[in-house]
């Protein structure tokens, strides 16, 4: 699969005094895309609760292009861009585009895995790890390496 993509439901409350999509309901529909992601590849609540981490973001930005009304028929994908070799660290980028391939708006999160109890960045397990791995990569993608403290 080369990505992961969904059609959004835009409701008369996700749009604003513009008539058009809300700012920041573009970033609610990137995380629940994720999470539906993560949720269906078995990476639920419950196992985030039983592995002690969750997904934090460092960058959310988002580059509008074109804009969405609320007939407007729309989907949403996702493709990860950037990921370290241990898949602690990583960038996914969404694209929310037309049927006829127009892209309207580009989501790119910057993130990484952190230990709940410890309240510091960790590596993911081996289970979280293949979810990542199966991840559609952009045809940009990069493997990032860590630095070497010296």
């Amino acid at each position: 699969m080369d990505i992961y993509k969904a059609p959004l439901n835009i409701r008369w409350a996700d749009i604003d005094a513009n008539r058009h999509l809300r700012h920041s309901v573009y970033y609610d529909f990137a995380a629940a895309m994720r999470m539906n992601i993560l949720n269906g590849k078995g990476l639920t609540t419950e196992k985030l609760i039983e592995y002690h981490i969750g997904p934090i973001l460092f960058r959310e930005e988002a580059i509008f292009k074109r804009e969405v009304k609320l007939e407007d028929k729309v989907e949403i994908d996702v493709q990860i861009s950037k990921c370290m070799t241990d898949y602690s660290r990583w960038s996914l980028r969404h694209s929310i585009t037309r049927p006829d391939g127009t892209v309207c708006t580009i989501i790119t999160v910057d993130g990484a895995w952190m230990d709940l109890e410890k309240r510091k960045l960790t590596i993911p397990n081996e289970f979280v790890q293949s979810i990542f791995a199966d991840f559609p990569k952009s045809p940009d993608f990069e493997w990032l390496t860590p630095k070497v403290k010296a």
